[in-house]
């Protein structure tokens, strides 16, 4: 599975602190081996059409899309609190 970042994604995960950092690289890890690892608790983002989000922690969030069969778009990573207020 290939994996690109938008700019704003790469943005949010700077400002991110650095264990949650090493979290998401822990499930990075998971997604590309199974994206349908329970342990992603993947969810379906209702407000956008093919968008889904996945856990990196209870608090934070992947959002992300399927440009094709093997390549998926990272397009934000925030606060569950905050991330859909950017939709």
């Amino acid at each position: 599975m290939r994996i690109i970042c938008s700019e704003d994604f790469d943005h949010n995960f700077s400002k991110l602190p650095k264990n949650i950092q090493r979290f998401f690289e822990i499930q990075k890890e998971r997604f590309v081996n199974n994206w349908r690892d329970s342990r992603l608790h993947i969810k379906k983002v209702y407000s956008l059409e093919y968008a889904f989000s996945f856990r990196i922690t209870r608090q934070y969030r992947v959002l992300f899309y399927f440009q094709d069969m093997t390549t998926v778009i990272f397009f934000d990573i925030d606060h569950r609190k905050d991330i859909y207020k950017h939709l």
